[in-house]
Parts: structure tokens; C-alpha cells; sequence
């Protein structure tokens, strides 16, 4: 045979051949894209394909939203968290229970202080007296006085400090058998510009009942200075005076019995004052007793 031809003839065929190849492959492709979608997938989850009815996922949604509400409310609530108290305008910048734990008084920035009755601690309302500050200032701290009926307020102003006593005023009996009207607490004494003009940090009462006290209030004043002033509860006489030598104070307490004064300032000790009753109930002077070391070198906050 002709070389040439027998080539060609060879050539023709592997052509042949590959084109048969070629169209097969093809042909298997196409029919593979036709089952496929002729045959969906039967192990696809259902459940991504179906919608569940309305009324169930309205069930679902309304326990979900109760389960998380709850969870807020836990975060919210301690178990002994009793009740809130609401009524202020501004922030609360004072706060003290009366003697005989039935009253909390709180002072707040609106320039107004309010002595809550807590007969019930956990009711819905509570009944509170209001006392409104004279003009100018806003009370920044309160201490009861003798019995819940009074309280001392201490008001920060431009020009400086001051204090005053409020008294609850007692109805009196008339000659009928109705009462007179209520009045509202009374300034019964105040100073003004104490502590040389310096704010207040901390104002505690006592009742003193240690050694010869004849069981009078002591307030104890403590400004922002070195000095803290010891006034009468009752009268607003001024008791004494304790220089804490410690260019700055931070607080200061006196103890139950109102035998000692306690004085915390920028340095690590806290000073001990004893406060010396005489014969007839009054004091007599503040000594200084101890020094109390230990803490480490930082401000007292509390």
C-alpha cells in the first residue's frame, strides 16, 4: 500500500477515535445535570425547607422573650433587695437612718431633704416628709438629731457651709375635739460659714451615754480642712474643736456612746480623740487617746 495513503487512512481513524472520546464525555456530563435535577436530594434536612406553622413559632418566640425578661430580672433583683425609694429630682448626696431604724432621711441636690417612713420596707409607696433647703444652697449631708422628729442638714453655698436643725412641730390639742393642722419641720437653730468656709465631707450624730453624758446628741462635723467641730444636737452650741494636724481630712464617726471620735485623713493611721463628759452631763474637752497604724500607705475610702 501506498505510504502515504496507509497515513492517511491512520490519521482519519485516531480522529475518529478521539472525537468519539470527546462526545461521550460529554453526553455522560449532560445526562448527570439532568438526574440531578430531575432527583433532589433526599438526605437534605427537611426542616430547612419547611416553615414550621405560624402558631408554633408565636409560642416559641413569646417563651423565649419570657425566659430572657426573666433572666434580666434576676440581674436586676438581689433576693433581699427589698424595695427602691423614688421621689428625688437630682442625685441623692446624703443618706441616714433615724435611732430608731423606722426613718430614712436622704439628702438630695434638687434642695431638698426627705425622710422616708419605713413601717413597711417592703411597700409599693412609702410616706415621706419633705423639707425644703433655703434658697441657695443644697444639702450635701444629714444626721438625726435626738429622735426622728428632728435632723440636722449640712448646705453646701457660694459662700460657704452652714447647718441647720429641723424639728418636726407637734400638733397640739385644741379646745375641740379636732387637732390643729400639721405643720411642717422648723428651723430650730443654724451657723453659717462654718469650717472657714470649707465643705463638709462627713456629718454623724451620737447619743451620748458613756461615763457622766447626760444622753444628748453629739453631731460631729467634718470639713475638708484638718478640723472637725462637736455641736449639741439640741441647741447647735458648739461642743469643741479637734485639729487632726494632717493637711487634708477624709471622714470622720464618733462611737455609739459618743466616748470616742474617729478621724481618717490623706495619710495610712487613723486618730483617736476620747471626749471627756463633766459632772453635769457636758463636755468637758477632746483628748487625743491613740493613734491606729497598720494600714498601708493609701486614702482611707470608707
Amino acid at each position: 500500500m501506498d505510504p502515504i495513503l496507509s497515513t492517511a487512512v491512520l490519521s482519519l481513524v485516531i480522529g475518529a477515535v478521539i472525537a468519539f472520546v470527546f462526545f461521550r464525555s460529554y453526553l455522560l456530563k449532560q445526562r448527570s445535570e439532568v438526574q440531578t435535577i430531575a432527583k433532589p436530594d433526599l438526605h437534605s434536612d427537611p426542616k430547612k425547607h419547611s416553615k414550621p406553622p405560624q402558631h408554633v413559632s408565636r409560642k416559641s418566640h413569646s417563651k423565649s422573650h419570657a425566659h430572657a425578661s426573666d433572666k434580666d430580672s434576676n440581674k436586676r433583683h438581689h433576693p433581699l433587695d427589698l424595695n427602691t425609694l423614688k421621689g428625688h429630682a437630682d442625685s441623692v448626696t446624703g443618706l441616714c437612718f433615724s435611732p430608731d431604724a423606722r426613718n430614712l432621711a436622704t439628702a438630695c441636690s434638687d434642695g431638698v431633704v426627705r425622710i422616708f417612713k419605713l413601717e413597711d420596707a417592703s411597700s409599693k409607696s412609702f410616706k415621706f416628709l419633705r423639707i425644703n433647703l433655703p434658697a441657695g444652697g443644697h444639702p450635701i449631708a444629714v444626721a438625726f438629731s435626738d429622735d426622728a422628729s428632728s435632723i440636722v442638714v449640712a448646705s453646701q453655698a457660694m459662700t460657704g457651709c452652714s447647718l441647720y436643725m429641723y424639728e418636726e412641730e407637734k400638733p397640739k390639742t385644741a379646745n375641740g375635739p379636732k387637732q390643729q393642722t400639721k405643720l411642717p419641720p422648723q428651723i430650730k437653730w443654724e451657723h453659717h460659714k462654718i469650717h472657714e468656709k470649707q465643705a463638709i465631707l462627713t456629718l454623724t450624730g451620737s447619743t451620748a451615754t458613756y461615763g457622766t453624758a447626760d444622753g444628748s446628741t453629739i453631731i460631729a462635723s467634718c470639713s475638708e480642712g484638718t478640723d472637725i467641730t462637736l455641736w449639741h444636737g439640741r441647741t447647735g452650741k458648739v461642743l469643741g474643736h479637734v485639729d487632726t494636724n494632717q493637711l487634708k481630712n477624709n471622714m470622720a464617726t464618733i462611737s455609739p456612746n459618743g466616748r470616742f471620735l474617729a478621724a481618717a485623713a490623706f495619710t495610712a493611721d487613723v486618730k483617736v480623740w476620747e471626749i471627756v463628759y463633766s459632772k453635769d452631763g457636758s463636755v468637758k474637752e477632746v483628748s487625743k487617746a491613740m493613734q491606729l497604724k497598720g494600714h498601708k500607705a493609701c486614702d482611707f475610702t470608707q
